[in-house]
Parts: structure tokens; C-alpha cells; sequence
């Protein structure tokens, strides 16, 4: 029995881990690679594996570098079953048409400028199908996978539906029991509930590690800091532009200037949320409204804690073209977080050379994004071919990330462990997946230190379990 570390193994995007246990082949995620075009292409490209050897697949959310490539997936032959939480399972409906819908929009973009056709890895049919091939579980209920191999959800606090996955598999007389973290949150985040770290204990634990070297400013502090930016920004008659990912960290910001208009804390100006996908996001969220954090006062006192005066959704184009012409103050959210795709290029194309705007960065930014050389402050930034001077302020906000730092990733596992301790189990191998080499490797020190025996896979390692 084994784990193979088939994608983000020393990077950040395309998860994907293949457990190879009595004689099945089970995937854990099987997500998008992002950044550099053609390379993202390349690995894209790849099956983890012949789909005809895949007996299960695991899936921990719906971010489209975790469930992107499940429709690759199906339109290569697969067609067994795809366990999810039932919230997730919602959310992919929406995410992958819409990561169907991108391609398509990519290979007409790359025709009308006399490209190379490149054909679109999947079709929205495939993206259907895949959705028609999950099955919504409930958190904290075990599952039968295949014969002798069992799961269970809880809930990772990363966004709405998220979920760490514990896999037992029974072999002989003992039971091995493997935790795949997924993404985990942050305690105090708008909406979410806190993470639950699985209980029981573990053999194995496969942690994520996306902010393994360093700790984020407070949730409340993240809070102030943008009330703070549109306050500034308004008063300068400027735009205050979010790439923002439109499912979780989007639904996090309305909630959370809705809490800071009712404070009176920021001013009554405009907030554009230019995002269909988002729109339909959002639309998912309210039909879970039952999984929310009960404890927010803003939950509690409110019908709907995604609407307030302030907020527009915009879904047609012309809408969302009247906003670069539009004067401000206002605040204008829109997809992708990475600025990579989206409308938020359009944004930046018109705004990112005005001094009186603020581009606000409020999510990670892997290697080779647009979002990265905006956090590096490139003087001048390519969108759409065009060279634009960045004259913009340029605020990070680290406090928004939905991923724990380093602090909160090492409470996550120690809890895992203590839970561990109490079932007489104890943690033989800790593997850091999803997060950049520096990442990685410091915090892997980190965990040395307090007694954990730990490594970080590169792409293609196997592990025995």
C-alpha cells in the first residue's frame, strides 16, 4: 500500500494523490495546474493515471485547482463515482461549466488572432457529467468506498463545503488510517465555521503547507484594513479593484463590508460584485445557509447576510464595460483572485494606471500570475498584450486568506496527533503537499523540531503508507 503525489507536490496547484491500496487505484482531487501558460497546459494535459484503473475519487472542495480536472477525467472514460460533501458537489455544478466556458472562450480568443487551435481540455457536457457522477455526503459520517476501504468528511474550514478526508483501509488484521487535510482555514472566518481536525489519530497525514513560513495579520485586523483602503481610496475619488476568487473569498468580503457598512465605517459608495460566476456562487451559499458559522452576530440578526443597499451583482458584459467608464469612488470585486482570466483584466487594463485607485490583493498568488507581479509591485503589468504602467496603490491583505499559516497548520496537526494519543495511534509520516518549496521547507523544519518525522514529496514520489 502507497501514496502517489501525482500534483501539487512542491507547488501550490493541480492536486491530485493516488492511494494504491488492496488492489485500487483511489484519487484524492484531481484539480487544474495554474500559472505559466504552456506548462499549466502540458501537465493538464496528463491523466493521473488510465482513468480505467481509477476505482474512486476523493474530493476535498470545490476550488477549481482541486475539482478542475475531474471533467478531464470523464471525458477520458471514467465513470465510477466521485464522493464529495454536498455543498461542494453544488458548487462544482457552477465552477466546472464555468471552468468549461473559460476554455472555450480561450480557443476563440486564440482563433480571432490567428493562433494555433488548441482544443479545450473539456466541454461544459463534461463538466456536467462529472457533477451527475458525485455523490453529496454529510460531514462526519463513514463511508463505504471500495471493499475494504472506508472514508469520512470533516469539516476543514477552508470554504463552504470544504472538508479534510479520513481513508481507512483494512488490511489483514490492521487497519491503516490515512488523513488527506485538504485546504484548511482559518478559525474566525466570515460565514465558515471553524476547521474540525479529524479525531482518531492517523498513520499517515498528508497536510497542506501553502503558508507553512510565515503567519497572517488577524482576521479582525484584515477587517479594519479594508475598511481603512476604501475610506482612503474613496476620498480620492478613486476604484478600489479586488481580484477576487469568485467562490469563498468574494461571499467573505461582501459579508464583511456589509458588517462595516452597518458599523458606519466606510462610506456610502458603490460595490460592484462583476461576476456571474460569483452571482452563481453566492446563490449556492444561500442554499446552505445551514452549514453557516451560527455563532456571527450578522448571521443571527439578518435575513440575508450577502445582501445589503451597497452591493450590484453585474452578469451581462455591457454592465460590467460601464464600470471602466464610470467614475468613482467605488469598489469593484471581480474573478479571477490570480488575475490570470476574468473580468478583473478589464479592470486592471483601464485602472491600474490611475493613482487615485487602489488595487486591493486579497488571496494567495502563485509563481507567475499577474496577482504575484501586482503583490511585487512590477512597474509595469501585461494585460491582454498591453503594457500598463502600475501608477495604482497596491495593498496586500494577508488576513483574508481562507488557508491557516503556519500557526494554525501546526495547531491543526497537533490536534490530529493529541486526538491520536487518546486511540493509541500514532503518527508514523507527515507529507507537506499544496505549497511552494520555501513553504515547504520551512515548515517542515519547524515540524522536525517539535518531534514529527515529515518530508515533501516531489512531483511522481511515492510514499508507503
Amino acid at each position: 500500500m502507497h501514496i502517489e503525489f501525482s500534483g501539487a507536490a512542491r507547488e501550490v496547484t493541480g492536486s491530485c494523490h493516488i492511494l494504491h491500496a488492496n488492489g485500487h487505484r483511489i484519487l484524492l482531487d484531481c484539480g487544474l495546474f495554474q500559472g505559466r501558460r504552456a506548462a499549466s497546459r502540458e501537465k493538464n494535459e496528463r491523466l493521473p493515471l488510465p482513468t480505467s484503473d481509477i476505482s474512486a475519487v476523493l474530493l476535498s472542495h470545490a476550488h477549481i485547482d482541486h475539482a478542475g480536472r475531474l471533467p478531464f477525467l470523464v471525458k477520458h472514460g471514467y465513470t465510477g463515482s466521485i464522493w464529495t460533501t454536498s455543498a461542494t458537489r453544488d458548487l462544482c455544478a457552477v465552477m466546472l461549466a464555468d471552468s468549461a466556458n473559460i476554455q472555450q472562450r480561450d480557443v476563440e480568443f486564440l482563433a480571432r488572432h490567428g493562433r494555433d487551435y488548441v482544443e479545450p481540455l473539456y466541454g461544459l457536457n463534461d463538466a456536467v457529467q462529472a457533477v451527475d457522477q458525485m455523490i453529496g455526503v454529510p460531514y462526519d459520517r463513514w463511508l463505504d468506498i471500495v471493499p475494504g476501504v472506508r472514508a469520512m468528511y470533516t469539516d476543514a474550514g477552508h470554504i463552504l463545503g470544504s472538508a479534510s478526508i479520513v481513508v481507512e483501509v483494512k488490511e489483514g488484521s490492521h487497519t491503516h488510517r490515512i488523513i488527506f487535510s485538504g485546504d484548511i482555514g482559518r478559525d474566525d472566518q466570515p460565514i465558515i465555521r471553524d476547521p474540525s481536525p479529524p479525531t482518531g489519530g492517523a498513520d499517515t497525514v498528508l497536510i497542506e503547507s501553502t503558508y507553512g513560513n510565515r503567519d497572517h495579520e488577524s482576521v479582525a485586523g484584515a477587517r479594519a484594513h479594508l475598511a481603512r483602503v476604501v475610506r482612503e481610496t474613496a476620498k480620492r475619488g478613486g476604484k478600489v479593484l479586488i481580484p477576487a476568487f469568485a467562490l469563498g473569498r468574494t461571499q467573505e468580503l461582501v459579508y464583511d463590508l456589509h458588517e462595516l457598512w452597518r458599523a458606519e465605517e466606510i462610506p456610502e459608495i458603490p460595490i460592484f460584485i462583476d461576476s456571474p460566476l460569483a452571482l452563481d456562487a453566492t446563490t449556492v451559499f444561500k442554499l446552505h445557509h445551514n452549514i453557516f458559522d451560527r455563532t456571527e452576530s450578522l448571521i443571527q440578526d439578518t435575513a440575508d447576510p450577502l445582501a445589503f443597499p451597497l452591493v450590484k451583482f453585474t452578469r451581462n458584459v455591457e454592465e460590467s464595460k460601464q464600470l471602466n467608464v464610470r467614475h468613482g469612488p467605488m469598489v469593484v470585486i471581480a474573478a479571477s483572485g490570480m488575475a490570470e482570466s476574468g473580468r478583473i483584466l478589464h479592470h486592471l487594463l483601464h485602472g491600474a494606471s490611475d493613482p487615485r485607485n487602489t488595487i486591493l490583493m486579497v488571496g494567495f498568488a502563485a509563481e507567475h500570475t499577474l496577482a504575484r507581479r501586482i503583490i511585487e509591485r512590477q512597474p509595469v503589468l501585461r494585460v491582454f498584450g498591453t503594457e500598463v504602467p502600475l501608477a495604482a496603490q497596491v495593498e496586500v491583505l494577508n488576513g483574508y486568506s481562507a488557508h491557516g499559516d503556519r500557526t494554525e497548520l501546526k495547531a491543526w496537526l497537533d490536534a490530529v496527533k493529541a486526538g491520536g494519543i487518546k486511540a493509541r495511534r500514532e503518527i508514523q509520516h507527515v507529507h507537506l503537499v499544496h505549497g511552494e518549496s520555501s513553504s515547504q521547507d520551512a515548515f517542515a523544519a519547524q515540524l522536525r523540531a517539535d518531534g514529527y518525522t515529515v518530508d515533501a514529496p516531489e512531483p511522481g514520489d511515492t510514499r508507503p503508507v
